[in-house]
């Protein structure tokens, strides 16, 4: 009987040499006259573990990593093909290793499970429950399930979904629209790309389904063109979607009709907001537009659009499957369901960790994170991306709650945790936020475009100690101008890492100036 064995084929594996492993195991097991079957799953997550090799026993999938090609002899000698353990990379059964078992995965539940374009194994995992049920009910049934589970956007500004649905659903329009933003740019943030390159369907599911409930035929996914490995995957899976008839004219034979492109991005970080990726989408250069009018009624070509990011539709097939009440029994406050955590930076443990609302950032960092890869103790951690702010140790034992973090002056947003030791320059930090924001506006309105450029300038003054004082008021003045005055979030939140910056880290603000005046 031929031995199954997986190998992840992410962005993440293939950059840690997975297509290697893979190669050197189908050459060794050939040499050896080993029958093997090798399939190319989707990876758990575990980014520290990659290149992972799992090999499916009676007792279940073990798990040995990470493996390099070299390992492959080895692990083979060790009765790799028996699932034995005494070999120094074995990790035990898979859904054991504690990292793992410690998860509340709902919507990554298959990730690394299956293989990610077969059909059979999205249909054997629960794969289309959520559909075929869709399929039965009214609009507002699912709009109300939708609203009932607490789903909030999980691409950072946390509207309820279900509110954005039911405003789509009761606009009068011939056309309507689903349009999944993919344009992950937020720094330390990778389960968008996970969800599309290890769980395809589990998207072209979740804007179907969304699809049924506004009424709109058409939907489009707006694709980071930095992931060129997940638009392969994604072509791939809507083919094979459209030919099993879970997209098309007639969905599963129901006369509902659902039909799904891929449009790439051009690389611009400001297209992550809402109405500037529509811009884009039309063909024009992204910039943010004014509202009203929301999307919601004037959206892709001036029709009512839902805008949602992926980890939003990607939970929408659980809650229609399992029912609104299932996924709000997790979370905690007005936060219901699960948050997809993503430990980057100085970590040494880092991946993509699922887990219900309330979890605090300590509790995260250590028991998941393992604290830093350097050693060295944990100093800062930015939370929500690079408009994120930079949270110092009395704010770590904050529970991961929306509400929670913005009365600290901080956010969840797409749910990346950068972590830094002690070696950081915080100074260095708020400088490269404002510079971030200075190449990334779009430029349409003058806080963002403007107060970015001075921000660098102003900040340099203050780490030459040129008239330190006032520069400091000068600061904290064109801060407030541009949270107050900015277009967007993109210079509205800019200030938001450099103030917490200034206000838990002012000694690093000090060094280069006393570094000048020895």
């Amino acid at each position: 009987m031929s031995a199954r064995i997986f190998i992840p084929r992410d962005t993440t594996a293939l950059s840690l040499g997975a297509d290697s492993v893979a190669q050197r195991l189908e050459y060794e097991a050939a040499e050896r006259g080993l029958e093997v079957t090798l399939i190319r799953n989707g990876s758990r997550g575990m980014a520290w573990l990659e290149p992972l090799v799992e090999i499916e026993t009676s007792q279940g999938r073990m798990a040995y990593g990470p493996v390099t090609s070299a390992d492959v002899p080895s692990l083979l000698d060790a009765g790799l093909l028996e699932g034995r353990t005494e070999h120094p990379l074995s990790q035990g059964r898979t859904d054991a290793i504690p990292w793992l078992a410690r998860q509340q995965r709902l919507t990554f539940a298959r990730i690394g499970v299956t293989d990610p374009l077969s059909l059979d194994d999205y249909r054997a995992h629960d794969g289309f429950r959520g559909l075929d049920k869709a399929l039965a009910e009214s609009p507002q049934h699912l709009v109300d399930e939708v609203k009932d589970s607490g789903l909030r956007g999980r691409g950072g500004a946390a509207f309820p979904t279900g509110i954005k649905w039911q405003t789509v659903l009761d606009a009068p329009a011939e056309q309507k629209y689903i349009v999944c933003n993919a344009d992950e740019g937020d720094s330390g943030t990778f389960a968008d790309r996970l969800v599309m390159e290890c769980d395809p369907y589990l998207l072209i599911e979740g804007m179907a389904i969304a699809g049924l409930a506004v009424g709109a035929t058409q939907g489009y996914i707006y694709l980071r063109s930095e992931y060129p490995l997940a638009h392969r995957i994604l072509e791939a899976a809507i083919a094979r979607a459209e030919a099993a008839g879970y997209l098309g004219d007639n969905i599963g034979d129901s006369g509902h009709t659902f039909h799904l492109e891929i449009r790439l991005g051009a690389g611009a970080y400001i297209c992550g907001e809402e109405t500037s990726l529509l811009e884009s989408l039309e063909g024009k250069r992204g910039q943010v537009r004014f509202k009203p009018p929301l999307p919601a009624i004037e959206g892709f070509f001036g029709r009512p659009t839902v805008v949602n990011n992926v980890l939003t539709l990607a939970a929408v097939p659980y809650i229609i499957a399992s029912g609104a009440r299932a996924y709000a029994h997790y979370g905690m406050g007005r936060s219901r369901g699960t948050l997809a955590l993503q430990l980057a930076g100085n970590v040494k443990y880092g991946g993509l960790v699922e887990l219900a609302f309330g979890t605090t950032l300590r509790e995260l960092m250590e028991n998941y994170g393992g604290g830093t890869l350097s050693g060295r103790p944990l100093r800062a951690v930015q939370v929500g991306g690079p408009l994120g702010a930079y949270l110092p140790e009395s704010q770590w034992d904050l529970p991961l709650d929306y509400e929670t973090f913005a009365a600290d002056d901080a956010v969840v947003g797409h749910g990346g945790i950068v972590m830094f030791d002690d070696s950081v320059d915080m100074a260095e930090q708020a400088r490269f936020s404002m510079e971030f924001c200075r190449i990334e506006s779009c430029g349409k309105c003058t806080p963002c475009r403007i107060g970015s450029a001075r921000g660098v300038e102003v900040i340099d003054r203050i780490r030459r100690n040129d008239n330190r004082d006032s520069n400091l008021a000068l600061l904290s003045e064109l801060c407030e101008t541009m949270e107050d005055g900015s277009l967007c979030a993109m210079g509205g939140m800019t200030p938001y890492p450099v103030q917490s910056a200034l206000t838990h880290f002012p000694d690093d603000f000090l060094r280069q100036a006393e570094g000048e005046q020895a």
